[in-house]
Order: structure tokens, then sequence, then C-alpha cells
């Protein structure tokens, strides 16, 4: 199993609106024509929740949603035709412009765990419905050993935590490194795990440390004057 990642900012204010539409109603549904996409969700780092989020680094600080696909086997042919079908949606016009993503790419699911609340096994978590996700983008390189994201498990509303590590990009597609992500997902308050998040953190800095809402459709006014 595969996650890939997309770390969207959108680069127009006044665009949130038709960027929702588009990739709720649109975009992400259409993925799942792709054999091996198994479940794509994004969400949404609203101004409240950002304002909560205990780090941070540029350029991932201009981030406004996360989004993750969940690919199965054969990974190699359906990454390919993952991209082959956003280039023929870019043909067809059902692209959008004013967006850019910051970190984007397949990850290798490495870690995955479920709390005994949740009642479902760690393998289904991703299909629970929730509130939101934690999200924590480390280095492995610079970051002591297990680093934040391994502190998720039992943090204040996580429901369980899937641990991705990137995978080599030979191709040159992505923008993802050798980052290691860390997803706990919600099922109470992300402003709560937020500022629980920040207790944990002691002098350890992540690339990105924060929690992202859930979104409903229609409800895209975050943005809005």
């Amino acid at each position: 199993m595969v996650g890939f990642f997309s770390f969207t900012e959108v680069t127009d204010p006044g665009g949130h609106r038709a960027y929702n539409e588009w990739h709720q109603l649109d975009h992400l549904v259409e993925q799942y024509s792709v054999p091996g996409i198994v479940h794509g969700e994004r969400w949404v780092a609203s101004p409240d929740l950002r304002a909560l989020w205990p780090a941070v680094e540029a350029p991932l600080d201009r981030v406004h949603y996360v989004t993750l696909y969940l690919v199965a086997e054969p990974v190699g042919e359906t990454l390919e035709a993952f991209w082959a079908l956003g280039e023929e949606l870019a043909r067809q016009g059902r692209f959008i412009g004013g967006r850019r993503s910051h970190l984007s790419g397949p990850f290798d699911v490495v870690g995955r765990t479920a709390a005994a609340r949740a009642r479902v096994s760690p393998e289904v978590l991703p299909f629970r419905p929730g509130s939101g996700v934690v999200v924590v983008v480390e280095d492995p390189a610079r970051e002591v050993p297990g680093g934040v994201g391994a502190g998720l498990e039992g943090l204040e509303g996580v429901a369980g935590v899937w641990t991705f590590d990137a995978r080599e990009d030979r191709s040159g597609r992505w923008t993802s490194g050798g980052e290691r992500i860390t997803v706990g997902y919600l099922d109470d308050d992300p402003a709560g795990a937020c500022l629980a998040l920040a207790g944990r953190l002691g002098g350890r800095r992540p690339r990105l440390a924060g929690a992202f809402g859930t979104i409903r459709p229609g409800e895209w006014d975050w943005f809005s004057p």
C-alpha cells in the first residue's frame, strides 16, 4: 500500500470556492476510475486551525489543503495510470489553475495502529468517518529517533495513526524528498488536537505539525472575506 500526498496552496485568494468545487465534486471522484486507487480524501487548514499549528517551516507555511490517495498493488502501474489520467483531464479542460503543490508524491505505508476505542482494525482506519487529521512532516535526517510523529498514538482525539516514508522517485514528477509523514485520524475537535500536539514537541521542530479539518460539500467559506 502506498499513500500519495499533495500539500496544496491556493495562490488566488478568491479562488478557494472554485478550487474546492472542482476538486471535491470532479477531480477527486474521477480518480476512482483508476484501478488501484482505493481511497481519497482532502482536508483543510482553515485560518482558525492554522493559527494553532505548533510548528511549520517554508514553503509548507503556505499550504491550505492536504490530499491523500491510497494506492494498492500494482503500485507502479497504478501511479502511471494516475499520472496519465491527470494529463487526459488537463486536455479535456478539467483542471484548474491558481494552485501550487509544495510537497507531493508517493509514500510507502510503514506503520498502522488504531486506538482500542475506535473498535476497528488499523487497515480500515482511513475509511472511518472523522473530524480531520493531525499531520506531522519530518526529515528523519535531522530529527531524533522516532521523531514527533511517533507520539501521536494516545494524543487527544486521535483514533489511530498511519505512518508513511517517501518512495524513491526517478521520474522527476513529484516533489517529495526523504520525508516521513505521520497522519493521526481524528474523531474529536481538531483544535484540541493541535493544542495537545504543541505540548509534545519540546525542542523539536518538524517541517510541519498541525491539524487539518474535514471538508463537507458546499461548506467552503473558510477563506472568504
